[in-house]
């Protein structure tokens, strides 16, 4: 088996995840090459992601001048694949990110043809031993939209089976190329411990961003929601799948 080279190493903290359960149909066309949705039960996924990037190298070694801490905020839902050995691969396909770096936002086309998008960002993170709040926040035609969550208590483990468990515990990456085809990779990091919101939602005009139907999904109350406090992560370089 050939090994996985690195391509970036961080730490993924203050991760605030809105769950909203779709149509599948409406993911269809978002699809990647040889992979299907994966399903929590029967219900069909779409989150949308806050965090902070913190300590970015590439290569693991490398430090970009004022690259290393940023937003992001992605839009994504979740397949799974199943390689020839019969091992079964559950992942993430991203629908839009948004980081505020445009070098960040130019090496993820190149290297995995992801769509990101740069704008100005902002976020708000406020924790104590009561509980945690975290928002992030990205301005457009003017407006500051974003997504924000409140939890109590302690941060914990995902109950095994739960739906944090299943959205926090995909470990794989697909995109779909511009010939049609499909690019995985890997992304490893610890079990996250975390919280049950008790509140949040999206602040915005989601249809501007991310079409009319995604807009109105946004529009809602989110379906679950919560916190993960995050860790260290690698995400390794990408390899067209057949």
């Amino acid at each position: 088996m050939t090994k996985e080279r690195v391509f970036l190493t961080a730490e993924w903290r203050d991760v605030v995840m809105l769950n909203y359960e779709v149509d599948a149909a409406l993911l269809a066309g978002y699809v990647p090459r040889g992979t299907e949705l994966d399903a929590f039960g029967r219900r069909t996924l779409v989150s949308l992601v806050g965090f902070r990037f913190l300590r970015t190298r590439i290569f693991g070694v490398l430090p970009v001048p004022f690259h290393a801490n940023f937003e992001e905020v992605n839009l994504r839902f979740y397949v799974r694949r199943r390689e020839a050995s019969g091992e079964a691969r559950r992942g993430v396909v991203f629908i839009c990110e948004v980081v505020p770096k445009r070098a960040v936002a130019a090496i993820a086309r190149i290297a995995y043809n992801e769509n990101y998008s740069c704008h100005p960002m902002r976020h708000q993170v406020t924790a104590d031993g009561a509980g945690i709040r975290a928002g992030y926040q990205w301005r457009t035609r003017g407006e500051w939209i974003g997504l924000h969550a409140e939890a109590r208590d302690q941060p914990a483990p995902p109950a095994e089976g739960s739906v944090e468990q299943f959205v926090s515990e995909h470990f794989w990456g697909y995109s779909r190329q511009r010939d049609g085809g499909t690019v995985e990779y890997h992304v490893t990091h610890p079990q996250w411990h975390v919280w049950h919101s008790t509140s949040a939602g999206f602040v915005g005009d989601g249809a501007e961003m991310y079409g009319p139907e995604f807009g109105k999904m946004l529009a809602r109350r989110p379906d679950s929601a919560f916190i993960a406090e995050g860790s260290e992560v690698s995400v390794f370089a990408g390899r067209r799948i057949a």
